[in-house]
């Protein structure tokens, strides 16, 4: 399988068009739009993976007593989601003296959906880190009992932090990460660049092609265990965020284009 391109035409070629393993967005004011208007780029939306939530049955047999904890690590929308998904399935009521400690500020405003939000009862991490994150859990350790939901790809970081500092915690799997079926997409159109944004997302891609020659394609990845996974799986990593002067994709993309299309 050839999975590189000479890097002369790397540098030549222009992008006009990108694929975003991703839904695309609701809004019309999302930052991708502007991007495609710029640099006069052709941007298509398709999400190589997809949350399937577990079912109540399948949950109870992790034999974990949710009321018995008091506190709760979110590290993305789909874990509250989920958690909040199986306490109402398993008419659990919620402690309202329950600690709630989220990866983003983001997040913690997301759980506004399914509590009364209070400042003293929900804390998050400053920059988003999961390094920021664990600093504010440090003050709380040796007085919570913690749950972790999560997918079946869980933050180990997190889980890690928890053993080192022998803290009182359980990981509870509320939902899986499934790959989506791409092969049409990919057969249809012949893109300049894809950016990935979970590690699965890049399993997807083989999943669905094995045979995936990357060739001159650019390769974006967001977050530190996706651009691991794009370079654990014999794949150029072109574009790599974030970094400190482009903390979301939308900006990393700007610059690259700027870069390659001389805009």
């Amino acid at each position: 399988m050839i999975k590189g391109g000479p890097k002369k035409d790397l540098q030549t070629k222009q992008i006009q068009s990108i694929l975003i393993s991703q839904p695309k967005p609701e809004t019309e004011k999302s930052p991708y739009f502007e991007l495609a208007k710029k640099f006069n780029v052709k941007l298509d939306f398709h999400p190589f993976i997809r949350v399937e939530g577990l079912s109540a049955k399948d949950f109870r047999k992790q034999k974990i007593d949710i009321p018995n904890f008091t506190a709760v690590i979110f590290t993305s929308r789909n874990s509250v989601d989920h958690f909040f998904r199986i306490c109402e399935e398993m008419k659990i009521k919620v402690s309202q003296d329950c600690k709630y400690f989220c990866i983003t500020e983001a997040i913690a405003l997301y759980l506004q959906k399914f509590i009364l939000y209070r400042k003293r009862k929900v804390f998050y991490g400053a920059d988003g880190s999961t390094k920021s994150l664990l600093e504010v859990m440090n003050k709380h350790r040796d007085n919570e009992k913690f749950l972790f939901p999560s997918s079946d790809s869980q933050k180990k970081d997190i889980e890690e932090w928890l053993k080192t500092y022998k803290c009182e915690y359980a990981t509870a799997t509320l939902y899986k990460t499934v790959s989506n079926d791409v092969k049409a997409v990919m057969a249809e159109n012949v893109y300049d660049m894809i950016v990935f944004f979970s590690p699965y997302g890049v399993k997807s891609l083989f999943e669905n092609m094995p045979e995936f020659e990357q060739n001159g394609t650019r390769i974006g990845a967001f977050g530190p265990t996706t651009s691991a996974a794009v370079e654990d799986a014999g794949l150029r990593l072109d574009l790599k965020a974030p970094v400190p002067q482009a903390p979301s994709m939308p900006a990393a993309l700007e610059q690259y284009l700027t870069l390659i299309n001389k805009k």
